[in-house]
């Protein structure tokens, strides 16, 4: 199996073909010692199915979904009525942007 080197910076898309083997009565993919320590995982791993395919994450990154990240936001109950306001600051009528 050829292992293709992952880039230095984490916003370059990096592609790692994986080979599916044999566990047990199972089936698992071994991923390189570079892609364990980018992305510090550990003993486990977080897997959500979305609708573009598969995400798998280390149990660390505790970032929000975009679901979770609306329910948060909802919760806080902000008023976002002065916001037509601030969009339009500094641009006249009329005026092409």
């Amino acid at each position: 199996m050829k292992r293709d080197s992952l880039p230095a910076s984490p916003k370059s898309p990096a592609k790692v073909e994986l080979k599916v083997v044999r566990i047990g009565n199972s089936r698992g993919v071994r991923l390189p010692k570079a892609v364990l320590e980018r992305y510090e995982i550990g003993d486990a791993l977080v897997l959500e199915a979305r609708e573009e395919g598969l995400l798998l994450r280390g149990k660390k990154d505790k970032r929000l979904t975009w679901e979770e990240t609306y329910r948060a936001a909802a919760r806080e109950k902000e008023d976002w009525s002065d916001l037509d306001a601030t969009l339009a600051d500094g641009i006249e009528p009329g005026e092409k942007w």
